[in-house]
């Protein structure tokens, strides 16, 4: 069952052909480009009524005043799209009566002139509403991409305090075991000693199972120290990373009787700074899952650096894999190794073929950022 930390979908997509006319608008809007494109509106309405004089009244190139026509309603507005269409229509008028033109009826021109500006008007209340729009939907978009980005920016700092937070929960609670309750106990096993030692003086049979209970007090109070220690992991430096993922191996075969070992060398690796205890962090609850939930026989965590520089950390275990979709095994702990891969830099992903075991893979590039 593959499992990736990265995972970040895209803001909203304007159409392309949309976006290619916002593009153009807002080059049309810039003060120094407006005159160029009205002068540019103006050379084309002459270029066609060129054109159209130039082939003679027979046929007529009406259609192709379109093009200045939306160039105006896109460059400045309606009232010039409409300035630009009477423009056509005399200039098309013109042309004709130059080439020669002669109708029976004088009415003729002036009809198929109000039928041409009709046939315009319509064109820029279309064109002009498509530009309203559009002009809406680039607003509605930025709107939402805005909220979109405050939100995952509001998001990654919740996320932040919520790993801080727990860091100083987990510190608070390595120094209660520590000062409290591993003191407890250490007065307890004194008093048990001093208690041996007067059943002793007297013979009494009972001083055998007052040593054994000694030798379970002692025992609480190694668990409980190793309990205390890994809780109250400080920083660690980019040096220091083998030798405690080496102890997270050694302290993790003691604790639970499972196999486990360190493979990669003494050599420190190149780290930004809190790095190297976000990796920590991340083997650590990767061991962590793979004793709770997958009962394996051996685990092996891994970190070497490849031919990349790519800093690779891997723990493998020969256990049943993690829970099926849904289960424990996509709880909180895969979000959050996840979430400090993500604060590095680095990629994450878990796969866990079905009585195969798991391996965990964290992949942190030469140049990570530094938190």
């Amino acid at each position: 069952m593959p499992y990736s930390g990265q995972d970040q979908p895209p803001p909203g997509v304007v159409p392309e052909p949309l976006a290619r006319l916002r593009q153009w608008i807002a080059l049309s809007g810039e003060p120094a480009l407006r005159g160029w494109f009205v002068g540019a509106t103006v050379s084309l309405v002459l270029a066609i009524g060129a054109v159209d004089f130039a082939m003679g009244f027979e046929t007529s190139l009406l259609v192709f005043y379109f093009l200045p026509v939306c160039m105006a309603v896109a460059s400045v507005g309606w009232r010039f799209g409409m300035v630009t269409a009477v423009a056509s229509v005399v200039t098309w008028l013109a042309g004709d009566y130059a080439a020669g033109a002669h109708y029976a009826n004088p009415l003729v021109p002036w009809w198929n002139a109000l039928i041409a500006l009709g046939t315009y008007a319509v064109l820029i209340w279309l064109f002009s509403s498509l530009l309203g729009l559009q002009a809406q939907l680039e607003d509605r978009v930025r709107q939402r991409t805005a909220a979109l980005l405050n939100e995952i920016t509001e998001r990654e700092r919740l996320e932040k305090i919520l790993l801080e937070t727990s860091e100083r929960e987990r510190r608070s609670i390595g120094h209660d075991l520590h000062d409290g309750l591993g003191q407890h106990l250490t007065g307890t096993a004194v008093t048990g000693q001093i208690l041996l030692e007067k059943l002793r003086e007297r013979d009494a049979p009972e001083a055998d199972e007052v040593q054994k209970l000694i030798g379970l007090i002692t025992a609480a109070i190694a668990q409980t120290r190793h309990l205390a220690k890994g809780l109250l992991l400080a920083e660690i430096s980019p040096e220091g990373l083998p030798l405690a993922l080496q102890e997270l191996a050694m302290t993790t075969t003691e604790q639970f009787r499972v196999g486990c070992r360190f493979e990669g060398g003494d050599s420190a690796p190149r780290l930004a700074g809190g790095a190297a205890t976000h990796l920590y962090r991340i083997a650590f609850e990767a061991v962590r899952n793979a004793v709770r939930h997958g009962r394996p026989r051996q685990i092996v965590v891994t970190l070497v650096q490849d031919a990349a520089e790519e800093l690779v950390l891997t723990v493998r275990d020969d256990g049943t894999g993690l829970p099926p979709v849904g289960g424990r095994g996509e709880g909180l702990g895969l979000r959050i190794m996840a979430h400090r891969a993500q604060i590095i830099g680095a990629s994450f992903a878990i796969e866990s073929p079905a009585g195969r075991g798991t391996v965990m893979t964290c992949r942190l590039p030469a140049a990570a950022p530094s938190n």
